[in-house]
C-alpha cells in the first residue's frame, strides 16, 4: 500500500469512520523525510464522550458473549492482522520511522499476542474458599466495562494489542487514543477489526493532540484506564483518574541497566547491549541505557560496542536499514539536547553524538565513557541511541550503581557464572531481569515496572488483573 500525502483518516467511533467534532485535522509526519504522510481527525473533548458511549453502549452485546466467543472473535482478529500483515507494516514504518523488518516483526507480535489471549478466554477462572460446611464461598472475576488505551509513538502496534486483547478477552470495551505523530496503525487496525466481526462500538479509536487524551484519562464513564509512556505523563494520567478512583495500570519509562560482569562472554554482550539501545533508535522503555562493566573489562568492551555502533546504518525506514530515525522534531531535538549536556558534564562521546546532514530526525548510534553515576545522562531517560559506559570494581558496586536511579523497569547482567548471574538479578530492582541476553521472555512473561516506571503488569496472565475484578459470593446452606 502506498500512502498519499493528501489522504485524510477520520475516527473510528461506534463502527462507522466519522468526523472530529470539530471538523478540524492534523497532519502526521514522515520523520525520515520530514515530508506529510497524511491528515488525522483532530479529535476534542467531544469525540471522547461519543466514544466513550459507544464503547457503554456496546457492553451488553459483548459481555453477553461467552467467554470462549469472545476468543474466538480475538483469534479472527489475529488471522485478519496477518492477512493484513505487508499493509500493517508499511503503515507503522511510514508513521513511526523504525526499519520495515522490525515493522514487519511488530505485525507479528501483534498476530502472536491475539493468538495467546484468545487462546486464554476460557481459563479466566475463580476460587472456591473452604469455610466448613454450612456455607459455600466462591469468587468471580467480572470485567470492569469501559476500558481507555493510552498508545505511545514507539510501538503503536505492539502495544495496542499488549492492552488490547486482554482488554477484550475479559469482557471490557475499548477507546483506543494514538498518538499524535503515529495515528495511523490505530485506525487500520480498527477498520480491519471490525470486519473481522467485532461488534459496533466494541473498539473506538479517537485520534488528536493532547486534549482527547486527557478527557478520556478523566472521564467519569470510563472504568479503568491504561497507560504507556513518560514518568511525567504519567504522573498525570493518574491524578487525573484519581478524581474519579478509576484504576490505573502504568507501564512508564526507565534507564535500564545492563552489568557485565568480569567473566562475561564480552562479544556476546556488546552483541545483546548494542541491540538493546540501538533497536527502534533507542526509543524503548526497556532499552540498555546503562552498560555497567567491570574495571578489568571494561576497555575491551567498550572498543566492541563502538564497534557494532559504528557499523549500524542509517536510512529511511522503508528502505530497511539498521536503524531509522528518530520520530518527532521535538524529540529530536530533546537527544540531542542530552548529548550535549553529556559533554557539558564532563562524559567523553567515544563515538556518534552528530545528526546526519540530510532530512529526517537522524541522529548517530552515540557512546559515551567517563560518565559519572549522578550525572543526568545517566539518570534520566534519553529515549534515543545513546548508551553510558559506566565501570565498577565489586558486584555489590554494580547493583548499588545499577539501583540509583528513580526508575526501575528493566536490567541485565552478562556472565558466565550463572550463580554470580542470578544472585545480581535478584538484586536489581526491574520489573524484568535479562541474563545473558536483552528483550527476552515470551508473550507469556508479565511485563511491568518497579519504582517509578509503573503500575501493573501487561502481557502473560497478569495482564487480566488489569481488566477483571473479583466479587466474592457467600451462600449460607443452613436449613431453614
Amino acid at each position: 500500500m502506498s500512502l498519499a500525502t493528501n489522504e485524510r483518516y477520520r475516527m473510528f467511533i461506534g463502527g462507522e469512520l466519522v468526523e472530529s467534532a470539530g471538523g478540524e485535522y492534523r497532519e502526521t509526519i514522515d520523520p525520515a523525510t520530514e515530508e506529510p504522510i497524511a491528515e488525522f481527525a483532530a479529535g476534542t473533548s467531544e469525540d471522547v464522550d461519543r466514544a466513550v458511549a459507544a464503547a457503554r453502549d456496546a457492553l451488553p452485546e459483548w459481555q453477553a458473549k461467552t467467554p470462549t466467543e469472545r476468543g474466538e472473535v480475538v483469534e479472527r482478529l489475529a488471522d485478519v492482522v496477518r492477512e493484513n500483515a505487508e499493509t500493517l507494516a508499511e503503515v507503522e514504518t511510514r508513521d513511526q520511522g523504525k526499519p520495515l523488518s522490525d515493522s514487519r516483526g511488530a505485525v507479528e507480535g501483534l498476530a502472536q499476542t491475539l493468538e495467546y489471549y484468545a487462546g486464554a478466554a476460557g481459563k479466566l477462572e475463580g476460587k472456591s474458599i473452604p469455610t466448613g460446611g454450612e456455607e459455600v464461598d466462591f469468587t468471580v472475576r467480572e470485567p470492569y466495562g469501559v476500558s481507555a488505551q493510552i498508545i505511545p509513538w514507539n510501538a503503536p502496534l505492539n502495544l495496542m494489542g499488549q492492552g488490547t486483547a486482554p482488554a477484550l478477552v475479559a469482557g471490557n470495551t475499548v477507546v483506543i487514543k494514538p498518538a499524535p505523530t503515529t495515528p495511523l496503525s490505530a485506525i487500520h487496525l480498527a477498520e480491519l477489526f471490525e470486519d473481522a466481526g467485532v461488534p459496533d462500538g466494541v473498539i473506538n479509536v479517537v485520534t488528536g493532540g493532547a486534549e482527547p487524551g486527557a478527557a478520556l484519562s478523566g472521564h467519569e464513564d470510563v472504568d479503568t484506564v491504561s497507560f504507556t509512556g513518560s514518568v511525567q505523563t504519567g504522573a498525570a494520567v493518574m491524578e487525573s483518574a484519581a478524581a474519579n478512583i478509576t484504576p490505573v495500570t502504568l507501564e512508564l519509562g526507565g534507564k535500564n541497566p545492563a552489568v557485565v560482569l568480569p567473566d562475561a562472554n564480552l562479544e556476546e554482550a556488546a552483541d545483546a547491549i548494542a541491540l538493546g539501545i540501538f533497536m527502534n533508535t533507542g526509543q524503548i522503555c526497556a532499552a540498555a541505557d546503562r552498560a555497567i562493566v567491570h574495571e578489568d573489562v571494561y576497555d575491551e568492551f567498550l572498543d566492541l560496542v563502538v564497534e557494532r555502533a559504528d557499523a549500524y546504518e542509517l536510512g529511511d525506514g522503508i528502505d530497511d536499514p539498521d536503524m531509522g530515525p528518530l520520530n518527532y522534531e521535538a524529540h529530536f531535538e530533546k537527544v540531542m539536547d542530552y548529548i550535549d549536556l553529556g559533554v557539558e558534564e564532563g562524559a567523553t562521546i567515544e563515538t556518534g553524538g552528530e545528526a546526519l546532514n540530510r532530512d529526517g530526525y537522524f541522529v548517530e548510534p552515540t557512546v559515551f565513557s567517563d560518565v559519572e553515576t549522578d550525572m543526568r545522562i545517566a539518570q534520566e531517560e534519553i529515549f534515543g541511541p545513546v548508551l553510558c559506559v559506566i565501570p565498577f570494581s565489586e558486584r555489590r558496586e554494580a547493583v548499588d550503581i545499577a539501583n540509583d536511579v528513580e526508575m526501575g523497569l528493566t536490567g541485565g547482567v552478562f556472565s558466565d557464572d550463572i550463580r554470580a548471574a542470578l544472585n545480581t538479578a535478584e538484586q536489581i530492582e526491574a520489573g524484568s531481569v535479562y541474563v545473558n541476553q536483552w528483550f527476552g521472555g515470551p508473550i507469556g512473561a508479565p511485563f511491568g515496572g518497579f519504582k517509578k516506571s509503573g503500575i501493573g503488569r501487561e502481557m502473560g496472565m497478569e495482564a487480566f488483573d488489569s481488566y477483571l475484578q473479583t466479587k466474592n459470593i457467600c451462600v449460607n446452606l443452613t436449613e431453614r
